[in-house]
């Protein structure tokens, strides 16, 4: 039976009113509701379906169909152009690495996610299906995002490695392919690809966490930083000068 995990008070307290978005690896037939898929054969974005997920519908990709190149390659390791063509993509056309030879480097040391299932589900997420989750996102804004932040380290002595990286990805990257899946608790700032971007609201940024790091958050209590006074004065401060 999948476990339990409440996220409310973690959202109550921080004022998070977007839905909380997550990434499960299932099968086909698992029963999932409010399903849309991409349109065959015709290229978009993940982020594209932003609206969607909020209204809680639930999108499934699969390695036939799964909107666009990059996520094709990042989530299902589908081959989709030459190595030199990707390294050109990177360099020349995008202009997001400062020579070939660094944008090679790259690839070779960034893998695709390996699918259990082949088939992957984007959308708000279901405590009931946690059997299936990789990764939950918090779409946040820079306030939201700091306190995120403090909790990840609530329970970092200074020995352990940063629990918060910002790495370096497209979008479907920082939400799956990125995301450590092991049972340290770890935690991404995404939604950096510029490309992706104007499917979201521009305030907003993504905190995305694997399963370890979601427990850990949704396990902050009153007697954490979320029921002390300086976060209810950056609140109170930020409805005064609205």
């Amino acid at each position: 039976m999948a476990r339990l995990i409440d996220a409310n008070y973690l959202k109550d307290k921080l004022g998070i009113d977007i839905p909380l978005i997550a990434v499960y690896d299932a099968p086909h037939e698992a029963s999932f509701d409010n399903i849309i898929e991409p349109i065959s054969h015709k290229r978009t974005c993940m982020f594209a379906y932003y609206n969607a997920w909020m209204r809680g519908q639930m999108l499934k990709i699969t390695s036939t169909n799964y909107g666009c190149g990059d996520c094709g390659y990042w989530i299902f390791g589908k081959e989709l152009r030459e190595r030199e063509d990707f390294v050109n993509l990177l360099y020349e056309e995008e202009g997001v690495k400062c020579n070939r030879k660094v944008a090679n480097s790259w690839l070779e040391n960034k893998r695709p996610y390996k699918s259990k299932h082949r088939c992957i589900y984007v959308g708000t997420y279901r405590n009931s299906m946690n059997e299936y989750l990789k990764s939950v996102t918090f779409f946040v804004n820079p306030d939201q995002l700091s306190a995120l932040i403090v909790g990840a380290n609530y329970f970092n002595d200074g020995s352990q490695p940063s629990m918060v990286d910002v790495p370096f990805g497209s979008g479907c990257m920082q939400f799956l392919t990125l995301v450590p899946q092991g049972d340290e608790p770890k935690a991404l700032i995404g939604a950096t690809d510029l490309t992706m971007r104007k499917y979201l609201p521009k305030n907003i940024l993504a905190f995305t966490v694997n399963v370890s790091m979601f427990e850990k958050l949704c396990s902050l209590d009153e007697k954490s930083f979320l029921n002390k006074p300086f976060l209810k004065d950056l609140i109170d401060f930020r409805k005064s000068t609205k």
